[in-house]
């Protein structure tokens, strides 16, 4: 089910629709579709019937100590990889008839084991397993290799997560998450800036997840239809067929928040813009912007010069802090003053 919730930040209000939290199985990880670096040529060789088994850390255990009979502390919860020498001292124990103390780590509910360096686990590991239910896999990879992968791919799925009502899109590097209510112009916007040589990432509903605690990793919550846009009066059209594969991504961190609503004549807006107002993202403070819309107002270009204003931030440079500071000076050196008791006043 889906329960909805907003986020408020100085008058930002960004909805959200939260996702009802699955758990992540070992099959969920053999069936995951990695590509390039996080490709971890995962199978399974034994203990089919533990595939059902949860993964709830994402994080991996070397079992040396546990198979000499040291189970202190040991961190059954994580997966467990079992390298070169680990295999060697499984060999050494099949070797003196010696199970005990497999049998007593394979009692633990751990989620699997994992043999690197495409490894064979011995015939007594194999049928305890079995028994006791617990998924065997296998790579080819080694072992430091295959570690990175995994806590890398763990950190993307156990990520903090949640859906927002949106458009995201890539505006000279910079991913700017439009937010706002429904018809104010958001696609339409967005498909300008695309025109215009930009990225699409996402419309309409945009999944982010927080990894490493402050960034926040935007994408479309169906990558089947993330870069399909619904222009009213028009209707569904794919951006990528029409625009070429130059003009999407499939995702991009959320830098900056904008908010589009329409202009109200009777509220103060932001003119200098030396407050720095941001927007709290799954704990993550992301730099937020209030833009009133009406007709005749350049969105596209306005959304331009924001993305680049905020590439100026990251480099140190605050355009707003810089003005303020040479009108103090300006009025210091009195030039303010000669300039306005010699203005012609008299009328």
């Amino acid at each position: 089910m889906y329960a909805c919730g907003c986020i408020a930040k100085k008058g930002i209000s960004v909805y959200s629709i939260r996702m009802a939290e699955k758990k992540f199985t070992v099959l969920d990880l053999l069936e995951l579709d990695l590509q390039g670096h996080d490709v971890m040529n995962l199978k399974c060789i034994a203990g089919r019937r533990g595939l059902t088994r949860a993964l709830t850390v994402p994080d991996i255990n070397r079992p040396g100590l546990a198979l000499s009979g040291f189970y202190d502390s040991f961190a059954w919860q994580r997966v467990q990889l079992f390298g070169r020498g680990e295999v060697a001292y499984l060999q050494k124990l099949h070797a003196e008839e010696n199970s005990a103390t497999i049998r007593q780590l394979l009692s633990y509910p751990i989620p699997c084991c994992v043999f690197t360096h495409n490894l064979e686990p011995t015939d007594e590991f194999r049928a305890l397993a079995e028994e006791n239910n617990c998924a065997v896999l296998q790579t080819n990879l080694e072992s430091t290799d295959f570690s990175s992968r995994l806590l890398r791919v763990a950190a993307n799925v156990f990520a903090p997560k949640k859906t927002m009502h949106g458009v995201l899109v890539e505006v000279y590097g910079v991913g700017i998450l439009l937010a706002g209510h429904s018809g104010v112009g958001k696609s339409e916007t967005a498909l300008e800036l695309v025109e215009r040589g930009h990225r699409l990432v996402a419309d309409d509903i945009v999944e982010i997840r927080c990894v490493n605690g402050n960034t926040v990793l935007g994408q479309g919550a169906n990558t089947l239809i993330s870069h399909h846009m619904e222009i009213r009066g028009l209707g569904i059209i794919n951006v990528a067929q029409l625009y070429g594969v130059g003009a999407i991504r499939h995702q991009k961190e959320v830098q900056l928040v904008v908010y589009l609503e329409e202009w109200d004549s009777n509220k103060v807006y932001d003119r200098i813009g030396t407050d720095q107002n941001t927007v709290d993202l799954l704990g993550v403070k992301v730099p937020c912007l209030e833009i009133p819309v009406k007709p005749g107002r350049n969105l596209p270009i306005i959304l331009e010069a924001a993305a680049m204003n905020e590439r100026l931030k990251n480099m140190g440079y605050y355009s707003a802090r810089d003005f303020n500071q040479n009108v103090l000076k300006w009025i210091e050196t009195g030039e303010a003053q000669t300039a306005y008791y010699s203005s012609d006043d008299s009328y």
